[in-house]
């Protein structure tokens, strides 16, 4: 994804009254000598370095198990080797090896419906996606019958339940994304929970037996126009291996275009049903309609990697403070209108490695190791599913408990200086006044999520640390930027979506601004800083949904 994450905290830190201008990080604020000559190494050329050389055709986008995926593996290795880090992976390595299922589904042409109005046949990539939900050499629907099943959430804490008890054993469920977002009393409001992502609406559908589920897209619930759709979801995709679990066998997408003619062909309107999702008392709408879809399938069983660079720490050294990026990207595929095919990912994830390579060399500036050590985890798969991350998270490298926290950097601010900092996740944790505390030492504000309904924080890494418990927030860019006039930053911030989200495009241009990608790595910086020097470690807010993880995680330590 395209965001600036950092997870951040400490139970010690207070909230502090910014003065003008703001006074260097001293002892008192709890970093320890030397922090701000350290934090001086960050630089335009510390970060633009690797991230030019990282998102270079030569590297072909990175794509899990691929040659550019081992170059790009190998570069994190010389530059933690050059920087004087330590191998942090398992029996000392560099790497943590991540077998991976990649899968090649040969989808054809037309996807054909019966309706009472007779066929309806949407065409492949303009109107629909298909993928194979199984790691088989074929993945099929035969004759399925389709049924609306509203937002295909069943979340007995909130009181809704969009199945009512139906069995949908064998049928195709069409549902929307997004969650319900129209009551803040209800679910989050226009904040998106898990229940709104495709991995938790294609997860619902296994478990009720579905035999395929199809997402219909608008840009506004997906947070990303139908082009992000085909890139991500066409060619070879990558999973961990199948483990026994519930499966679809089809997932797919529909145009919102695609999804009314479908729909009207079957005698409702599609208006009509959303309208009557949103209510508690929403059943499912058998559809009238039957299908059939065969994909053919090319299974390719090879590894990726986690690569893991080690700072040894003081007093504390047997907990950790993990700094997370993910290396990959989507390698080469669909060429663009300028015929480019190469998904060269520098602001997602160039950008973040590049972060994370300048805070490794700032934190080897310091005269002292910090208290706790400092893990530098570059992630595989991350477009993928999280797929490296959530294998880290089922097999760490270190004890969950033992981790303070997570700075997770999942893109770069390429627009310039701002006056505020986006804090996606704030007040799920103590790890709140940490980042207020070190943001107005910069002169910026901490302001809740800005684009709430895009459901940021469970779209990268941090998520699969959050589930096992560690203290996990979410910066993103701010969007008041220096100099320029109000909603000019989410202007642009929108348009970069629009135009270069998980597309060819996203190459380090002249137009890059590195002031705000200087200041938000050395935020990065003094905040897991001040994390690895604190006494006590952070906690989730009393209620939160990773706070029993975070019980059971410390009990095992204790």
């Amino acid at each position: 994804m395209n965001r600036l994450c950092l997870a951040l905290g400490t139970m010690t830190a207070l909230a502090w009254v910014a003065c003008s201008p703001p006074p260097p990080a001293t002892e008192a604020d709890g970093l320890p000598a030397g922090a701000e000559q350290a934090a001086a190494v960050i630089t335009r050329a510390t970060l633009e370095t690797p991230i030019r050389e990282f998102s270079d055709d030569r590297f072909e986008g990175r794509a899990p198990a691929t040659r550019g995926d081992v170059m790009a593996r190998d570069y994190l290795v010389s530059a933690m080797t050059d920087l004087g880090l330590e191998p942090g992976g398992p029996e000392g390595r560099w790497q943590q090896a991540v077998g991976v299922v990649g899968v090649t589904a040969q989808v054809p042409a037309k996807w054909s419906f019966t309706t009472e109005d007779g066929p309806v046949e949407l065409s492949n990539l303009d109107e629909f996606i298909a993928f194979s939900g199984v790691q088989e050499a074929a993945s099929v629907i035969d004759n399925a019958e389709v049924v609306f099943v509203g937002y295909g959430i069943e979340a007995p804490e909130y009181g809704w339940d969009d199945f009512k008890g139906t069995d949908l054993t064998g049928k195709v469920l069409l549902m929307m994304n997004n969650d319900p977002d129209w009551d803040p009393e209800l679910f989050a409001g226009k904040t998106r929970l898990y229940y709104g992502r495709w991995t938790y609406k294609y997860e619902s559908a296994a478990r009720r037996g579905a035999v395929g589920a199809i997402i219909i897209h608008t840009t506004p619930s997906a947070g990303y126009p139908w082009q992000v759709v085909r890139a991500s979801w066409t060619g070879e995709q990558f999973e961990l291996p199948a483990e026994g679990e519930q499966r679809i066998q089809v997932g797919g997408w529909l145009s919102e275009k695609a999804a009314e003619q479908l729909v009207t062909a079957s005698g409702h309107d599609l208006g009509a049903l959303i309208e009557s999702a949103k209510s508690p008392d929403f059943t499912p709408v058998p559809l009238a309609i039957t299908t059939s879809l065969r994909l053919e399938n090319q299974l390719n069983r090879v590894d990726t990697a986690n690569v893991l660079g080690l700072l040894p720490g003081g007093d504390l050294a047997d907990e950790f403070v993990v700094y997370t990026a993910h290396h990959d990207h989507y390698g080469i595929g669909e060429p663009d209108a300028e015929g480019d095919n190469i998904y060269n990912g520098a602001l997602d994830n160039a950008g973040g490695v590049g972060h994370l390579l300048a805070i490794a060399k700032a934190f080897k500036e310091l005269p002292q190791p910090p208290r706790r050590s400092i893990l530098f985890l570059f992630v595989a798969g991350e477009e993928q599913g999280l797929l490296g991350s959530k294998y880290w998270a089922a097999h760490p490298t270190v004890p969950p408990g033992k981790v303070a926290a997570n700075l997770n950097f999942d893109g770069a601010n390429i627009w310039g200086k701002t006056r505020d900092v986006t804090l996606v996740g704030y007040g799920k944790s103590s790890l709140d006044a940490v980042a207020e505390r070190f943001a107005a030492r910069q002169d910026r504000t901490v302001k809740p999520d800005q684009f709430p309904d895009k459901g940021y924080y469970y779209r990268s890494d941090q998520f699969s640390l959050a589930k096992i418990g560690i203290p996990a927030l979410y910066f993103d860019a701010g969007t008041d930027f220096v100099g320029r006039p109000e909603g000019w930053g989410k202007e642009q911030i929108d348009r970069w979506t629009e135009t270069h989200y998980h597309q060819p495009s996203d190459e380090v241009t002249d137009e890059w601004s590195w002031e705000g990608m200087v200041e938000d790595a050395q935020l990065g910086f003094f905040c897991g800083l001040a994390v690895a020097q604190a006494d006590g470690l952070p906690t989730w807010t009393p209620g939160d949904e990773f706070e029993a993880a975070r019980l059971q995680a410390l009990a095992t330590v204790r």
